[in-house]
């Protein structure tokens, strides 16, 4: 008998093929170590198993393809079905598991699975863990030089020439850690004044999005109107002959626009009033993404009167 799998996360379809091509058995299975040996138990019901062809034995199948190698069954590599026995049979996961088993019976799967069970394995997982270091230090490096360009231009000057490893010892001799951890809790301090002033659809992460497109010096945004526009989220004049409408402006700062889109798409969830409100506009026949731009501009006229509110120093 020939095993053919169709490998899933949490479940693998099983069918068991006599070596004629006659489906004789399929049944699915959990993806556990218990739901692999009924599966074996199962098909060895059909007859003695001596070859197998599962889907992914790199990824979703691995588990399976080394079980099933410590039972002494050759395991194929399926990747790819017949494109033209699925046009004509169509797409299902037992017709995937017959057609993996079929794949082993023609000889079209010819690649036997890895063991993945030896030191080469070993020296997948170190060299995926190098991958990973050696990306983040690109960006940690990426960023510093990026905060490096708005720095004073003395600091710029006094670390511009070094090498990267020279640059991380003298910017790490800057660090003031009671500085940083003051600096930080007034951060996050404002950000949850904001949080828990607008209530519904704002989270730290979004306060300290918008605090960040505000800046220390909220006093040189003159309205709500230059935040709005600041944000992205100011509607912008379009015309065409006798027709004048308003589009989407894609300018400003897109953190600041994505924070605002998910406060509203929060309060469409769960806030009553922005519940109604677009419902009304829906009946008036405004279209969503019309009525999604005007709560945005809504929602950024809050936060600016919220932030200019909790700044200190008189309030107009």
């Amino acid at each position: 008998m020939v095993l053919g799998v169709d490998t899933h996360r949490d479940v693998h379809v099983a069918a068991v093929l006599s070596v004629m091509g006659t489906v004789l058995a399929t049944d699915q299975f959990p993806a556990t170590a218990a739901g692999y040996r009924d599966l074996l138990k199962w098909a060895r019901k059909s007859g003695a198993v001596r070859r197998a062809g599962v889907e992914g034995t790199g990824s979703y199948g691995a588990s399976l393809s080394r079980y099933l190698l410590t039972q002494d069954i050759d395991v194929f590599d399926v990747n790819r079905m017949d494109r033209a026995d699925r046009r004509r049979r169509g797409k299902s996961d037992p017709l995937d598991a017959q057609n993996a088993a079929r794949a082993v019976l023609s000889g079209r799967a010819r690649a036997r699975a890895k063991s993945g069970d030896g030191p080469v394995q070993i020296a997948r997982m170190y060299k995926l863990t190098k991958a990973s270091a050696v990306k983040a230090r690109t960006q940690a490096i990426n960023q510093l030089k990026a905060v490096l360009i708005t720095a004073d231009p003395a600091l710029r000057e006094e670390l511009a020439g070094l090498g990267n490893a020279e640059l991380f010892r003298t910017c790490a001799r800057f660090t003031d850690v009671s500085s940083l951890e003051e600096v930080g809790e007034e951060s996050v301090l404002q950000a949850t004044r904001i949080t828990l002033g607008l209530l519904v659809g704002i989270g730290p992460d979004t306060a300290v999005a918008l605090l960040i497109t505000v800046g220390d010096n909220p006093e040189r945004l003159d309205s709500e109107a230059s935040f709005a526009a600041l944000c992205g989220v100011s509607p912008v004049e379009r015309s065409s002959g006798r027709r004048q409408y308003r589009r989407l402006n894609r300018g400003g700062d897109r953190q600041a626009n994505a924070a605002l889109h998910r406060i509203v798409f929060t309060r469409l969830r769960v806030d009553p009033r922005t519940q109604d409100y677009y419902e009304r506009r829906i009946k008036e026949g405004k279209a969503r993404r019309e009525i999604v731009r005007c709560l945005k501009r809504y929602a950024a006229r809050e936060v600016f009167h919220l932030v200019r509110w909790l700044q200190p120093g008189p309030r107009s």
